[in-house]
């Protein structure tokens, strides 16, 4: 498909397109300014590595990692959340204040980034911050209790033997200071327990001073290096995001629909489809016309519109594809129904009528025609009684319809049989009576694709054309009708595009539409102009 197919296809849903797009960006804007805010206060931890784990070797930068992690772990852990909850009065169950919160590691650093997201801001700030302080304080006590049995043990020891020292030294101070007899051997036995005694406490208190400085070296801890704030914006919803996306999306689904429906449709639309598909030219482009009361044809009534400058187009084409062998007789048929046969027939006759041309109007639509109620005229006596009459006359079929040089002949009454009544010799009888009254015969005949009337009848006239409607017509009835009349010996002329809305006439132009503006009467007297 060209570029210029694409463009044209655009063009033409152009309002599915915009209606799309227009629905889901309004529909984003107003869930998103229904939607509750929601803000998002942060702050930024320091994982105070203990200074023992402070090494330069691949294996401690692992550690550092997984330490890391482990906190970032640990500060969704239920015994931080419970804490933190009931410190600041939360109101929620755990699950609720689990995913409000959001960790994350900052890349190649010691940090964590801790976020909470609330739909009050000062709610997230003291969220944030109480659960960095909760986690802390656990963390801590964690680190602490692994030597707290040591220490308590040591404490316990210097404790009494602070004691002992103190009783040590009341007893000297009771003896005095110049001892004699027993008393002196009492004085040098207390001095020497309690020389004991100091010397115990001293080694204890070195153990103890050693346990604490043992404990500072392989403790690791959390600090707050940047407090959270109360939020100003809320981070939910973006509305102005939200908006521009739901916009491209929408304009990106409405593309995939329009597309969508030109692979699913099957209709003939533009000229290449037809030359492609049909191998035939589009010999003429009619736009869409209304029947004009009165029982006159449209070009007759509106001799400058557009359709008709169509159709005098039309006619010269048809001219101009018949140099080597004259069109005396032309059938005029179409795939299926509903597609404007008839009314090509009665206005293509009329302008060849107009061009000067003797022309007569057959009805060989002997199922359902329609000739004689567009010209507004009886079909008592018709084609139908041709085939009975003998001897062969044209007395009462043939009728004025009150175009000069045009006549007509309607089916007259339906026979049980058309057929068989277009395939026979007679018929070959009547046309070639009828083109002794007139230089052509226009035929208008029933839908291919629905009986073989318009079949049989092909091989005995001049020239067939096929009837297309854009957008209604499907590309495989059309094929199946083209290959029944070529089978059956007939010369298409070629296709006419009908119907086609007058916007659009340049579409199937193939990139260019009229440039002159026609001023007539619609039909309701009143002037219109059209380009």
């Amino acid at each position: 498909m060209e570029l210029r197919q694409y463009t044209a296809i655009l063009w033409r849903w152009k309002w599915l397109i915009v209606l799309g797009t227009v629905l889901a960006t309004v529909s984003a804007f107003v869930a998103s300014r229904m939607m509750t805010p929601v803000y998002e206060a942060s702050t930024t931890l320091l994982i105070n590595e203990a200074p023992d784990a402070q090494t330069s070797d691949y294996t401690a930068l692992l550690m550092s990692e997984r330490l890391a992690r482990t906190y970032a772990q640990m500060l969704t852990q239920n015994p931080v959340l419970e804490e933190t909850a009931a410190r600041v009065e939360f109101k929620g169950d755990m699950d609720a204040l689990e995913g409000a919160i959001n960790v994350q590691m900052v890349r190649d650093t010691q940090l964590i980034q801790v976020s909470v997201e609330h739909v009050s801001s000062f709610m997230a700030a003291e969220l944030a911050n109480t659960l960095v302080a909760v986690f802390s304080e656990q963390n801590e006590a964690l680190q602490m209790s692994r030597f707290a049995a040591s220490k308590a043990n040591l404490e316990a020891q210097l404790k009494r033997l602070d004691e002992q020292i103190e009783g040590v030294e009341v007893a000297i101070e009771e003896i005095g200071g110049t001892p004699a007899g027993n008393e002196k051997a009492k004085l040098e036995r207390l001095q020497a327990d309690l020389a004991s005694y100091q010397t115990s406490y001293t080694s204890l208190l070195e153990s103890y001073e050693g346990l604490r400085r043992e404990e500072a070296r392989s403790t690791s801890n959390v600090i707050q290096i940047e407090p959270a704030t109360r939020p100003e914006d809320p981070v939910r919803p973006r509305t102005m995001l939200n908006t521009l996306l739901a916009a491209v999306v929408g304009g990106m689904i409405s593309l995939g629909v329009v597309f969508l429906i030109e692979y699913l449709d099957d209709t003939v639309k533009t000229l290449d489809e037809v030359e492609q598909a049909l191998g035939l030219p589009v010999i003429g482009t009619i736009a869409h016309i209304k029947t004009p009361e009165g029982g006159l044809p449209y070009v007759s009534t509106n001799p400058r519109a557009p359709a008709t400058e169509a159709f005098r187009s039309l006619r010269t084409n048809i001219r101009f594809a018949s140099v080597d062998r004259a069109i005396e007789t032309l059938l005029i048929t179409s795939p299926g129904p509903d597609e404007g046969k008839t009314t090509v027939s009665v206005n293509l006759a009329a302008v060849m009528a107009q061009g000067g041309k003797q022309t007569l109007l057959l009805d060989a639509d002997l199922r359902r025609p329609s000739v004689h109620k567009i010209l507004d005229l009886p079909n008592r006596i018709g084609l139908s009684d041709l085939f009975v009459r003998n001897p062969f006359n044209l007395d009462g079929a043939v009728k004025d319809c009150g175009v000069p040089e045009l006549v007509t002949v309607t089916s007259g009454e339906l026979p049980p049989n058309p057929s068989e009544l277009l395939g026979s010799e007679r018929m070959g009888q009547i046309l070639s009576r009828l083109k002794e009254d007139a230089d052509v015969v226009v035929i208008d005949t029933s839908p291919i694709m629905a009986v073989t009337d318009p079949v049989v009848l092909a091989a005995q006239v001049d020239g067939v054309l096929l009837v297309i409607e854009p957008g209604k017509t499907q590309i495989g009835a059309a094929v199946q009708a083209v290959e029944a009349l070529r089978h059956a010996g007939a010369n298409l002329i070629g296709v006419i595009f009908n119907n086609v809305p007058l916007q659009k006439l340049g579409y199937y132009y193939g990139g260019y539409r009229y440039q002159y503006m026609y001023s007539y009467d619609s039909g309701d007297g009143i002037e219109q102009e059209q380009g």
